[in-house]
């Protein structure tokens, strides 16, 4: 096979929250929703290949002094520089050669930028994912059989050794899941039940808005939950969030706290986790734990010292990396550090998540005895296209449970034209619903969605959309971001 890259266009859709997202250090209120369309070449036969993002501010760099306008910034040179180093990559034999040859060009490149590994990262995800999808279409093939059959080309030995001879269906389900639970994230600030909502807050837009209002309407029985860093004040939510579980779910519950980097030593966190098992009030709440994500800063999440004190701390929590997880390096540095492992996203890579899933896999066979976890987190992923090529990564790696959130800080696919929204609901009516008020929304029950028409789709999304329609790249600008605002 021979793959190349012949041309990328880039468009932007503003899309505006529903309620704020507020998570770490920042609060979303609206994005620049990202649109990637590259024309490819693969063995003579030109094809098409789209992925998205939302571009959301402060995860790919968590530095409290830029403004979001700054972060885009950073997050569109990526992305316009892994465009350009695609265009450059000449032909290769497989999607991951190409994948590989992208990577290590934006690495090089970015050595002398400054900009971080998850940063630059992301932009080649986006390159990769449509090529991806361009591979899946042209030849027919639904990407978890792709994986299985291995015509993407990975060698897993390239990224860890210790997986040499192997390919991911030694280590994969055999199929790919055909529903999946969702994981719901409770914002810092959400409201858990509908007396706390303030009458100027009430949405009336026709989906729930509150914490116990979301149980109801979807069934829900997984949660993330996220906190703050600050003692008093997350023992004291939590109590309130254990409560409306308590009270409100109808069936057995399971959560995952996110810390999103609040603490900067191990000390610290463990004053928050040893106060957290103390208190009576929440003492069998603490049972329905999955695990912890990223309570440590990324500056310092891999450091010796933070090794040395997770591996003196025998009785700590199940705890795994996520904005860590900048190389695939990292995952067996998180392992070695006493980290339960890591978390799958596609902005984070798709052959990266894969591989890493393969190595969980492989430790989980030769040891027994702690866990290895993989776990679906969300950066507010909204579809068709992002969310669908997310889902349909997650279900051929196993993940019985993802969080999900984009359906909850956006009001469905309400943001886009009638006609894409016709096509969502004519090729992925097991996915949405027609909502009462006209919009495709997910379509959740008993807390899980079907995705069956996910799994059977190229690469989750059942059709082309044109994405021509949205706003150029080049005609773009943060004001007009601003100026769609209510």
């Amino acid at each position: 096979m021979r793959i190349a890259v012949q041309r990328i266009d880039l468009y932007v859709l503003n899309m505006r929250a529903r309620m704020p997202f507020r998570y770490g250090i920042a609060s979303l209120t609206a994005l620049p929703h990202l649109f990637v369309c590259a024309a490819l070449d693969i063995d003579g036969t030109p094809c098409t290949g789209i992925a998205s993002d939302g571009l959301p501010p402060k995860w790919f760099t968590k530095d409290p002094a830029t403004s979001f306008q700054d972060d885009l910034a950073g997050m569109l040179q990526v992305i316009t520089n892994a465009c350009r180093l695609a265009r450059q990559a000449g032909s290769a034999p497989s999607v991951f050669d190409l994948w590989q040859r992208i990577y290590a060009a934006q690495e090089e490149w970015a050595r002398g930028t400054g900009y971080p590994p998850l940063l630059w990262g992301f932009g080649v995800s986006l390159i990769e994912r449509a090529i991806i999808d361009a591979f899946c279409r042209v030849t027919g093939t639904p990407f978890g059989r792709a994986l299985r059959a291995n015509t993407l080309g990975i060698r897993l030995s390239a990224l860890y050794p210790e997986l040499e001879g192997a390919r991911p269906a030694d280590f994969l389900p055999h199929t790919p899941l055909r529903s999946i639970i969702v994981r719901h994230t409770v914002g810092l600030a959400d409201p858990l039940t509908e007396d706390e909502i303030p009458p100027a807050e009430r949405l009336d837009d026709g989906l729930p808005q509150s914490l116990e209002a979301c149980i109801r309407a979807y069934g829900l029985t997984h949660f993330k939950l996220k906190v703050r860093g600050t003692l008093d004040a997350d023992l004291e939510r939590l109590e309130r969030i254990a409560a409306v579980l308590e009270e409100t779910c109808t069936e057995a519950y399971a959560f995952t706290l996110d810390c999103n980097e609040a603490y900067t030593s191990v000390q610290a966190f463990r004053m928050f986790w040893e106060a957290l098992a103390r208190r009576s009030s929440l003492a069998g709440f603490v049972r329905h734990l999955l695990y912890v994500e990223q309570p440590f800063h990324r500056d310092v999440a891999l450091s010796t010292q933070v090794a040395q004190e997770l591996l003196a701390w025998p009785d700590r929590p199940p705890i795994i990396i996520d904005e860590s997880d900048a190389t695939p390096a990292c995952v067996p540095a998180a392992l070695a550090a006493g980290y339960a492992g890591t978390s799958h996203k596609n902005c984070k890579g798709v052959l990266r998540s894969v591989a890493a899933a393969c190595l969980l896999a492989h430790r989980r066979r030769h040891d027994s005895g702690r866990p290895y976890i993989l776990s679906g987190e969300d950066l507010a992923n909204v579809g068709p296209v992002a969310l669908l090529q997310d889902l349909a990564v997650a279900a051929s790696l196993g993940l019985a449970h993802v969080e999900r959130n984009g359906h909850h800080y956006f009001r469905g696919l309400s943001m886009y034209p009638s006609e894409l929204q016709a096509q969502v609901l004519a090729c992925h009516g097991d996915l949405y619903r027609c909502h009462e008020r006209g919009f495709p929304t997910l379509d959740i029950r008993s807390g899980r969605i079907r995705i069956d028409s996910v799994v059977d789709a190229p690469f989750g999304l059942a059709f082309l959309p044109d994405v021509s329609q949205f706003t150029p790249l080049d005609a773009w600008s943060f004001a007009s971001l601003e100026a769609s605002g209510p």
